[in-house]
Formats: C-alpha cells, structure tokens, sequence
C-alpha cells in the first residue's frame, strides 16, 4: 500500500518552527518504517497458522494517542486503516491503567476492527516513565469459532453466531503473561493450538518494535522521536493538501453493487459514493447506501474507512499511510444500521467481499474521472474458500481448516491492460498460499491451478485475467464447505466502453451427474471424500471500447492462451485463423474482421435491450453461452439453472449503459 521513502524535497519541507533537521527527520521516518517490518519479519518466522505465514497479517506503530505513525511495506490496505482505531480502543478502555510489559487484545468490529478472525495485539511502548507509543501486529486466526469451521456463516444476521467478540482485554499485566485469560481466548477456536501459538508470536512481534522504539530513543532523544513521529504525519498531511490544489474541484457520485440481501429477494444492493473536491480536504459521503443486510455481508465504520483510505490512497502511490493522510480525508457514512455502518450486533465477517471493495472499486471509478491518466476499471472481488471439517489421516480426527484464496485480475488501465493473477485490492500484500503446504496440512488436494481463458473484461486495454482453481477432497469426515465472495451478479465491470469481466461461483461436482452451482456465497455445505470443486477468479473489467483494440493485439492474447478464438471474434470483432497452434501461427483476416467490427458497431446497443426472458430461455437450451448472456446482452441469471433475476437485470442493464454503451461510437 505504500512507497515509505518520500521524495527528495521531503528535506526541505520541515516547518519553520521544527527543532529537527531533515535529516534526523529522514532517518527517524525510515526507522519507524524499519521498526515495523520488522515486525513483519519477527511474525513470518514465528507464527503457527498457515493463514498468517501466507501474509493475511500488518503492523503499525501508533503514537501516544494511537495515531498511526508508519505501517510496514508489506502490509495488506484493510487491516492499515483500522489499526489506529482500535490502539484507540484500547485507550478508551484502560485509561491511565496501563503499565510496561503489558499487552492487549482485541478483535471487536464494533469498535473499529475488520472482522473476528483478525485479532490484534497492542503493546504500549514507555520511556521516561511515559507512553509515547503503541506496537500493534493483526493476524487473521484462522477460526475463530462460530457456527462453521473458518467462522465464515453465510446464514449469521447478527454477530452471536461468527465467533468469539474480543473486546480490549490484558493478556500480559506488566510482563506477567495472563494464562487464564489466554486460554480462556484460545479454548474458543477449534484449533487452539494453532492460535495459542499464534497469540505469542504476534505479542513477541510487537516487542520486536518496542526494543526498536528503545533504541532510537537513547540515539536521538525521546523528545527528538516524539517530535519526528508527529512531524511524520504532519508532513503526509502537507503533501496530500498540497497535491489537492492542483486537481480539479467539483462533485462526483457513483453506485456499486452488492449481489442481494437474502432478506429483501431478487435485486442488486446499493452502496452510493459522492465525492467532493473543495479545497478544504477530501470529502466522501456514503449516507446514501442500502440498511444493512440480512447476511454477514455488512461493513463496521473501521472497515468502511479503511476502504476509503485505501481506494484513495491507490491514487496518490508516493504518500505513505498514515493518521497524517487520514486527516485530509473526510467521510460521512451515515447513521448506524446501513450497509456501510452496521453497528452491533449486525453480522459484519464477509465484509470483506461485501462492502469493502464495492467501495475501492466505486472510487477508483471516481478519482478516473479527476485523474484520468491514472483510470482503472473494476478488479475482481475478494473470494475465500473453506473447507473444514476431521482429518483422517491423523490419528486423534483432528479438525482441520483448508483456508484458501486466490488471485485474480485488476481492471483495465488508461494506457496498459490489467494486473492478471494478482493479490485482491483488499490486500495486495496477501500471498498466494502454496498447493504444496495446503495438501499437507489439510486432505485437500488441488487439481487444477491455472489462467482462465476469457476471464479478462474486453476492452480498447483488458482486463488483467482471472485463475481457475480446483481440488478434490481426500481422507475426510464430518466435512462442510463455505464460500465468502460476491459478484456472480453483480459482474465485474468495465469503464469508458469497457466490458465486464466472468462471474464468480464455485461447482460442486462439476461435469458430473451430481454436478452442482453452489454459487458466490453459501455456508456449511455437506462435502465427503471423493468430491471435487472448482472456482474461477474473476478477471478485471475492460477500459475503452473492446473494438479499438488492435487486431494485432487480440492475436496477440490468442496466442498467448488469454482470450479463445470465438472470444477474439465476439467481444474485439477480430476473425482469426488458426494456422498451426503449436507453433503459435494465428492469421487475422483482415476483411472479415472490418466486416464483423461494422455489424457489431451496428447491433450492440440494440443487443442490451432484447427481451431478458429470450435470453435466459436460450441460456437454458443451451443456444446462448454464458459471456454472451453478460457482455452482449447485460442480463443476470442463475448461471446453475438459468433462472432469470429480473429486478438485477435491469439494474445490470443500467450499470453497463452508464459505464459501456453510453461511451461507443
């Protein structure tokens, strides 16, 4: 999420009235960079869980009042923009009741966390007899109680049923370790092992940066660090004002979607942005969103800041993240009870795949229109698969939890195609965890691995692409599965012309008789040895009209295994001619292409406004495939039994105009 180097006239931008010279400024910022990598590296080598090993983890350093000094380079966005809220928290709760050595919990949404899987642990750091700062390291535990093995339940409406709400609680008092309490935090997971494991190497983590704090404190002075940890946001803040003078001021607005609340029936939800540049600051307003919903798709207000600090923050990548940035961002998310703004006890786990990025995507579509050299059409969502359940290749059945996630395709760009197989914008440090170590800690095996054909959004530059990832359960019992994404409806889209990406979903069986859509968002599926499941990732939606992309270039991602022949001619009009495959030889017809180019040109408005119900009774018959179902004709089924969803349709149908046709030729 961040560049923590500043650029070379961050030397000369100290203030008038500042003691430090800008370089034992520079040397200070970078140490507190320094200070929470290694952080990151002292959690790497220690942790239990192989859900943190794969990186679903982030530090920062917090000054005295919990303000955010300086996250690490690797960290992942959702977890950065909580993290001040929290060390917050916990001074709200412990007051002057904090002591060297001790050590808090906490993983409370409703107190400004992400979910209950990522736990955080905060250390207050003293010199002189004083706090003048907090370490804090969050790890996604990999289960956390709750109805279903991974706590991702589809079917929770408040909270009771997610898993264990850890409020600010002591775990060490003034270095004595708390075992009790502990235990009492660990006995509620169903690995507890794992997590106990877990619990000390994230709390040894945080102690990583105090000695660090301790050192540059008896180099340069406590108040010498104290005044470059303030100076530190001070000058984020001066430079995000500073490059808001130059962009245009005005208003913008836009919606995306979640795919529905199972409450409410068939129908896409809401969640509304305005944007407002006034020379004052940054100005978002999200009061307009749908009231939350009845699943565990809703956002905390920790989340949906963090979501908006995050999409900014992607359009200005020379600033670090800090409180110093947050401040020159304003966001009015409405009274308690939305999508966006929860509040207890609402379920809040998935919001992740719900709210969180709806929202980056939504304001990268904001801030393309203000810096339009940096355009970016929507990435794909944020999708975790669990598998859980008893082990029977161990001896005592123990419980497993085959945690995964995968890679997929950014949008589109102003002047390049997408990022294909990267980290979600959620956390673009997560790592792809590897096949390898899943099928041994888990009777999981993997299948299938590999770059889906056809999942990038056409347009004048596609999308990046998508993955199709496989497995079969093994030596398995007492097993379920539960899925925790979105868009199978609510279909990545493209900008300025561009077209949408694939749908997300799983399949249970799939080419079999028992085959089976499970869809983008379900829990505590039954699954026994021997069945097997397949998911792609979607890829990201297409920036411009597909039509100007160059025929060369088509011929190009056909050779290159991104885009199948039939797509090239249905999506770009580029008629090609498979020559000899195996030596990469692929002619353009050059004629038939202008020729299909002039009819598609001709057809493709009229093409979204053709009776939905034809359509979906095509699907059925099998006369219509599914891309042409999505990008041709904008309308949204059950891609399992091809049941027409109305209401999403034309809502869909809406969304393209706005976004693809109203930008043809």
């Amino acid at each position: 999420m961040t560049d923590t180097l500043l650029a070379p006239e961050s030397l000369a931008e100290l203030p008038a009235n500042s003691t430090l010279d800008p370089v034992t400024f520079e040397v200070l910022k970078n140490a507190f960079a320094t200070s929470v990598d290694l952080m990151s590296e002292q959690i790497l080598r220690t942790c239990y869980s192989f859900v943190i090993y794969s990186r679903d983890f982030s530090s920062a350093l917090c000054d005295a009042a919990g303000n955010t000094v300086m996250q690490g380079s690797g960290d992942i966005a959702v977890h950065v923009g909580t993290l001040h809220f929290q060390c917050k928290a916990v001074i709200e709760e412990f007051g002057t009741d904090i002591h060297p050595g001790d050590v808090f919990a906490i993983n409370d949404p409703y107190r400004g966390g992400t979910h209950f899987n990522d736990v955080s642990f905060i250390r207050p750091i003293f010199a002189g007899g004083e706090v003048i700062a907090f370490a804090q390291n969050k790890g996604h535990w990999a289960d956390i109680g709750g109805n279903v093995p991974g706590s991702f339940d589809v079917n929770a409406k408040e909270h009771f049923g997610e898993g264990l709400r850890i409020t600010p609680v002591r775990v060490w008092s003034k270095g004595v370790f708390l075992h009790d309490v502990a235990q009492l935090l660990v006995s509620n997971t169903r690995a507890p092992r794992q997590a106990m494991g877990d619990l000390h190497a994230q709390s040894e983590a945080t102690a990583v940066c105090e000695r660090e704090l301790h050192r540059l404190v008896e180099k340069y002075s406590k108040d010498t660090v104290l005044e470059a940890m303030q100076e530190t946001q001070d000058y984020v803040e001066r430079i995000v004002r500073r490059q808001l003078v130059s962009l245009p001021q005005g208003e913008w607005e836009t919606t995306d979607y979640i795919d529905v609340d199972p409450g409410k029936g068939e129908g896409l939800v809401p969640i509304k942005i305005k944007l407002k540049l006034d020379g004052t600051g940054i100005h978002y307003d999200l009061s307009g969103s749908a009231p939350a919903v009845a699943t565990f798709l809703n956002s905390g207000y920790g989340t949906t800041h963090s979501a908006i600090y995050a999409g900014t923050k992607t359009f200005f990548p020379d600033v670090p993240l800090n409180s110093g940035f947050y401040a020159a961002v304003q966001a009015e998310i409405g009274e308690e009870g939305s999508v966006v703004n929860a509040g207890w006890p609402f379920a809040v786990t998935g919001f992740c795949s719900g709210p969180y990025e709806k929202i980056m995507n939504g304001i990268f579509e904001l801030w393309s229109q203000i810096m339009p050299e940096r355009a970016m059409a929507c990435a794909f969502n944020l999708e975790y698969l669990l598998v859980g359940g008893k082990d029977a290749r161990t001896p005592a059945n123990q419980y497993f939890m085959w945690y995964d996630w995968m890679a997929g395709g950014w949008g589109g760009r102003a002047s390049k195609d997408g990022s294909s197989a990267t980290a979600p914008v959620f956390g673009p440090g997560l790592a792809v965890q590897p096949v390898e170590g899943q099928e041994r800690l888990s009777p999981v095996l993997t299948t299938r691995h590999e770059i889906a054909i056809d999942s990038a959004g056409p347009g004048r530059y596609r999308g990046g692409l998508g993955i199709e990832k496989g497995g079969v359960l093994t030596d398995a019992f007492d097993t379920v599965m539960s899925y925790c994404c979105d868009r199978a409806r609510s279909i990545t889209w493209g900008i300025e012309g561009g077209l949408p990406s694939i749908p997300h979903g799983v399949w249970l069986n799939k080419g079999t008789d028992e085959e089976r859509f499970l869809g983008s968002n379900f829990s505590s599926v039954p699954v026994q040895s021997g069945d097997s499941f397949t998911r792609p990732s979607a890829g990201g939606g297409g920036y411009g009209d597909p039509l100007l992309r160059t025929a060369v270039e088509v011929r190009e991602d056909v050779i290159d295994g991104y885009v199948s022949l039939d797509r090239a001619a249905k999506d770009y009009g580029v008629v090609i001619r498979e020559i000899d495959a195996e030596l990469d030889e692929f002619e353009i017809d050059e004629a038939a292409t202008e020729a299909l180019r002039a009819e598609i040109r001709a057809s493709r408005v009229g093409w979204l406004t053709e009776d939905p119900k034809v359509i979906a009774e095509n699907y059925r018959n099998g006369s219509l495939p599914m891309l042409d179902v999505i990008r041709r004709h904008g309308v949204i089924l059950d891609w399992g039994t091809g049941e027409l969803f109305e209401n999403t349709t034309a809502e869909y149908r809406q969304l393209m105009a706005r976004r693809s046709s109203s930008h043809w030729d």
